[in-house]
């Protein structure tokens, strides 16, 4: 069996390559929904589906872990999925998702004001505020979203970064802490901790400890994961920049597969 690693795009590579670099020896299935991303500006009906066929897929190739790397399928459909989805169809497999990890790290923190920059839809789900306000009652939370970090990042345009990212913390300066809700914001991190004067939380840097611990206290589902260090990359679509972003993700070539969900 293998952890499966899920996003709506390729962005997801850049948590799936933390993970890998953090627990090699396991089996890894990455799945990017590229012929339908981005899930933003879908229904929160559509991305239950989409992301229904995407757990069949992952679940179907031998996964007994699934990761939500994308933030909007975290936000929209992870809880459907794990009270649903699971019960009905593998209920002895599990779906993990990458909001609450970034937001314990945030109350581990122990900031009390915190910030959250994020693509708009992610923002607007309010699944970031709702959790900080379980986990974090007392802390106070501003939010900003940044339509344009995306295109930016997977364009090769971090030479016009700056002047846009700075835009977009300016509100956020008076946070002692700042969450980078969104998969893609993990090649800028160091981008962002220039330019802003708190804590950085990169999900790429917390879920993959996030996961170990969870594989440490869950032995029943650590002892049915084959342990063979394989890789397997799946695409629904494929073109020549999905190829160089894939590379510049991972920092290596890497041989993506065309799947059909």
């Amino acid at each position: 069996m293998r952890i499966g690693v899920f996003d709506s795009g390729l962005g997801g590579l850049g948590i799936a390559r933390a993970i890998m670099e953090r627990l090699p020896e396991y089996d890894y299935l990455y799945l990017g929904d590229t012929k339908r991303v981005p899930y933003g500006n879908r229904s929160q009906q559509t991305i239950h589906e989409f992301t229904a066929q995407a757990l069949n897929f992952l679940f179907g190739n031998e996964c007994q872990i699934i990761i939500l790397a994308c933030n909007t399928a975290s936000a929209e459909s992870l809880r459907k999925s794990q009270q649903e989805y699971l019960p009905q169809n593998y209920p002895d497999r599990r779906v993990l998702g990458v909001i609450i990890p970034a937001v314990e790290a945030a109350a581990e923190a122990a900031e009390r004001k915190v910030g959250v920059i994020a693509t708009a839809s992610t923002i607007e789900s309010g699944a970031y505020l709702r959790e900080l306000n379980r986990q974090c009652p007392r802390f106070e939370v501003v939010q900003n979203p940044a339509p344009l970090l995306v295109p930016v990042i997977e364009n090769d345009g971090l030479k016009y970064l700056e002047p846009i990212l700075a835009d977009y913390l300016e509100p956020l300066q008076t946070c002692k802490s700042l969450i980078l809700g969104c998969t893609h914001y993990c090649l800028i991190k160091e981008q962002v901790r220039k330019l802003f004067r708190g804590t950085v939380i990169s999900q790429d840097e917390v879920v993959p400890e996030k996961l170990a611990d969870y594989l440490a206290r869950h032995p029943e589902h650590d002892g049915k994961l084959a342990k063979r260090g394989q890789r397997r990359y799946c695409v629904t679509d494929l073109t020549g920049s999905y190829r160089r972003f894939a590379h510049r993700l991972m920092d290596q070539e890497i041989e993506l597969e065309l799947v059909a969900l």
